[in-house]
């Protein structure tokens, strides 16, 4: 049995630009950091080596990988050159449609456990680029490239899109206190309405191509960069302050990324003390993120007593394997 576990994220600011309509024409950037909440991917040998068998919210039995109708699973094993005789399982922490990245954790924990069950090497670059072709490419998901390069690489980045396509992974280095307080002071809450992000980052991308949601998402770019100035200076307050600066443009981009309920909440979340926060993925739904300094933390758990708290922490490591038993 193989076992893979591959982190979700969190992005703080610059979601969006990550899309080929804007990066390819303006270049994109995102601050985001994974965290300690996982895919797990499992697969060994099945008995009938003829066949494969695939088990995530249902389980399919097939004569070949043509047959499958999970359409990640599929490219995945053509792309591994595995054609019979295996058993593929998958456990998440976090619910598909919350806004941490599930699809592409999946994708990236998939890709990760074949290279590894046909006793290949396959760099984090390499699960990134082949788990965007999957996901982009073959299937013609209306989605960017963030989260496939925050789950093979792990870690707080800036991750850069150039514009002739390449990617750049910029680790942020932070002093211990700085990542201890910043990692206290982050609170996530779960609102409920789990969704399919394609329709809103479908209507995202259509409107990039209007002259003022171009200049939004320049602007959220920016902020980018001062996040991680303002991170390496220690000025936390201002990171909130960012992250506040960002939802609101952010908002702007598509019809669904907010309602009248998530902004309820974010209000009574900024009143209640928090500097800043954000609705995690597309929009819609899923999970609140907010920076609080500690101090004021009881005050805003009680203002959103009715939501259920999501506790994390950082992830480091990315993709990697962590079981290896050969039959």
């Amino acid at each position: 049995m193989i076992i893979s576990k591959t982190p979700f994220r969190i992005s703080f600011v610059g979601g969006g630009s990550d899309l080929a309509a804007f990066y390819e024409e303006f270049g994109g950037a995102v601050l985001s950091t994974s965290i300690n909440k996982y895919m797990y991917i499992s697969s060994h040998r099945f008995f009938e080596e003829d066949k494969i068998r695939t088990k995530y919210s249902i389980t399919e039995t097939v004569d070949n990988v043509e047959a499958l109708k999970h359409p990640i699973l599929k490219e995945a094993l053509k792309l591994s050159g595995i054609t019979g005789g295996i058993e593929i399982s998958s456990i998440a922490d976090v619910p598909s449609g919350t806004g941490m990245g599930s699809s592409s954790s999946f994708t990236v924990g998939v890709l990760h456990n074949l290279y590894a069950y046909t006793n290949r090497f396959v760099s984090k670059e390499e699960l990134a680029q082949q788990s965007c072709d999957i996901e982009i490419e073959k299937l013609g998901e209306p989605i960017g490239k963030q989260d496939q390069y925050a789950a093979a690489y792990g870690g707080l980045n800036v991750i850069e899109f150039h514009k002739d396509g390449g990617v750049s992974v910029l680790p942020i280095h932070l002093s211990k206190d700085t990542s201890v307080q910043l990692e206290s002071d982050l609170l996530m809450f779960y609102v409920g309405n789990q969704r399919k992000a394609s329709d809103i980052l479908s209507e995202q991308k259509k409107n990039t191509k209007q002259a003022d949601k171009a200049k939004t998402l320049q602007e959220m770019v920016a902020l980018v960069y001062e996040l991680r100035n303002s991170l390496y200076a220690g000025n936390l307050e201002n990171f909130g302050a960012l992250m506040h600066q960002n939802w609101l443009l952010k908002k702007a981009l598509a019809s669904g990324i907010s309602n009248s309920a998530i902004d309820d909440i974010y209000t009574a979340g900024m009143k209640a003390g928090a500097l800043g926060g954000k609705l995690l993925g597309a929009g819609g739904g899923g999970f609140m993120l907010f920076y609080c300094p500690k101090e004021r933390q009881s005050n805003l758990r009680l203002a959103l007593k009715d939501l259920k708290e999501f506790e994390f922490n950082f992830d480091k490591d990315g993709s990697k394997i962590i079981y290896y038993g050969q039959d």
